[in-house]
């Protein structure tokens, strides 16, 4: 799990926060403007290795709709409050301590966080003598900067900086193997493609459904096309069967061990009859895959016969191979449309068709799977899919997302402050997910949803 380096600005309405946050990120991003409650959404921005937001007045009065809005405006305050490391409780020095910067100290101190006391509108020497008058908030000495004219800038990123400590190194992985297993029902051709690669009969292979048995792991250090050596732990495991037909004590425990060898697995390939198509056991080993948060490719093995068809006079309803191809991929999709976008590689495991490509799709997941995704980029492409389509609307309250935070990978984690945490159908859910896949390039990779709901007021805990 990443170190939350998360920053978020605090404090009263019209203190300052917009104009010093553009002042951190270098650039105009929140608007400013002396009209209180003009900030209202959680605005954030990648700033010298940490995120920091931006948030409305706490404490926020609107005309209009007062009620919802500024209860929504707090919620969001809230969910950043909830989502950062360090605090800036900004407050104003040339209008002094007021008793609403009192009520904001008593609800950050509840918080449990670290707090910085940061007193805007600092802009010139004599105005430094009101900053003994915050010092009873007891968050310690004050910063004094003036967002508008940059002075002590420098001293509260020194102070960020000595907070959060150093962001923490990019240290260098060892060399390792990925590890990779083959599923499918049996008789697919898993063994046979794990011979190909292999390049030896180190597995049985028969016409029998079912011959294998164990879950096999053999180090494959496989020799590419240009020269290159890719290291590889392959599994070999059973062929799964639904669990109606698994009749026999040796059959269960074959897929227990199938089951474990796929979430020990960096990457799955579900191997694919490419005359057999789609079955529904097809569809149950992928949501397997998908359960334990591992990768997924998908293989179409006995890509020959399809040659050997063509080749014969063709398929039925088909002019050309590459017309078959496309309508067995889009048919596959179909019937997988809950897998992340996985790559299909058409290979053949007895004619040796196209097997390289199988491993060039495990080191390219391998790759992304420790990717981060920049939080700043990650909420504006949220916001974008919100406002291409709309989220569901349950009982006239439409499901919302505040901000979203990477907490983890293999698989990829994103936690969502939202206003329902359980409100998100599946539907509007995949859409979510194949936009971030399609947006940092992750086919293949499950991304799943943290949901945290807006914070309950104290009376209804």
């Amino acid at each position: 799990m990443y170190d939350a380096r998360v920053v978020a600005l605090a404090g009263r309405p019209n203190v300052g926060k917009s104009r010093l946050f553009n002042r951190l990120v270098r650039r105009r991003v929140s608007i400013v403007h002396d009209q209180p409650g003009v900030t209202r959404d959680v605005v954030t921005a990648d700033v010298d290795g940490y995120t920091l937001l931006d948030t409305g007045g706490i404490g926020l009065a609107i005309e209009g709709d007062a009620v919802n809005l500024s209860e929504a405006v707090q919620t969001q305050v809230q969910v950043a409050i909830a989502a950062a490391r360090l605090i800036l409780f900004v407050v104003d020095a040339k209008e002094g301590l007021t008793p609403l910067d009192d009520t904001v100290a008593r609800d950050l101190r509840r918080s449990g966080k670290e707090i910085v006391l940061v007193v805007n509108k600092v802009d010139n020497d004599g105005q430094e003598a009101r900053l003994d008058e915050f010092a009873r908030l007891g968050f310690g000495e004050p910063v004094a900067v003036s967002a508008e004219h940059g002075r002590g800038e420098s001293a509260l990123r020194e102070l960020i900086d000595a907070r959060l400590g150093p962001a923490p190194e990019e240290e260098e992985a060892p060399p390792k193997r990925i590890k990779i297993s083959f599923i499918g029902r049996p008789n697919v051709g898993k063994s046979s493609l794990g011979n190909r690669l292999l390049k030896t009969e180190r597995l049985i292979v028969t016409d029998i459904p079912g011959t294998t048995r164990d879950a096999v792991e053999l180090d494959l250090d496989y020799q590419s096309e240009k020269g290159g050596v890719w290291p590889f732990r392959l599994v070999d495991t059973a062929g799964i069967r639904q669990r109606t037909k698994v009749n026999t004590s040796v059959e269960f425990f074959s897929v227990k061990r199938s089951e474990q060898a796929i979430a020990s697995s960096d990457v799955v390939f579900l191997v694919v009859d490419a005359l057999g198509g789609i079955t529904n056991q097809e569809q149950k080993l992928g949501g397997a895959v998908l359960e334990t948060g591992r990768a997924l490719v998908i293989v179409v093995n006995k890509w020959d016969l399809v040659h050997e068809r063509f080749r014969e006079g063709g398929v039925d309803g088909y002019e050309t191979e590459r017309e078959f191809r496309e309508a067995f991929e889009e048919e596959l999709r179909k019937q997988l449309f809950f897998t992340p976008d996985s790559p299909v590689v058409f290979v053949s495991a007895k004619e040796g068709y196209a097997i390289e490509r199988i491993l060039r799709a495990a080191r390219k997941i391998d790759e992304v799977l420790d990717r981060k995704l920049p939080t700043g980029r990650l909420n504006q492409l949220l916001a974008k899919l919100a406002e291409k389509k709309a989220p569901p609307s349950t009982r006239g309250q439409r499901f919302r997302i505040y901000y979203a935070v990477q907490t983890r990978n293999r698989p990829f984690a994103v936690r969502l402050f939202c206003n329902r945490a359980s409100k998100l159908p599946d539907t509007y859910k995949r859409y979510l997910q194949s936009g971030i896949s399609n947006e940092f390039d992750l086919g293949g990779c499950p991304i799943r949803f943290e949901l945290v709901g807006k914070p309950k007021k104290p009376w209804e805990k």
